[in-house]
């Protein structure tokens, strides 16, 4: 069984799948609109200032901390 982490605990470079979002209806409308799902596959890569920047394909969203601290993810190996 993997282990999941909130996405601002992981390091960069690492591969993951978003398994859960602790955020109400208008975050999870939100994430959806910038391309990000559960089950969608992303790559941490960069961290700043608390906050981090995940690519899906060619695209690249940045996220606040407190956005961060709510997406949880698996490390894909």
């Amino acid at each position: 069984m993997s282990h999941v982490f909130p996405l601002n605990q992981l390091t960069v470079g690492q591969r993951m799948r978003l398994v859960r979002v602790e955020g109400g209806m208008r975050l999870q409308r939100r994430l959806l609109a910038l391309g990000l799902s559960i089950g969608g596959e992303l790559e941490l890569v960069q961290r700043r200032d608390g906050g981090v920047v995940v690519a899906r394909g060619a695209n690249r969203v940045a996220l606040g901390e407190g956005v961060a601290h709510k997406l949880f993810a698996e490390v894909l190996e």
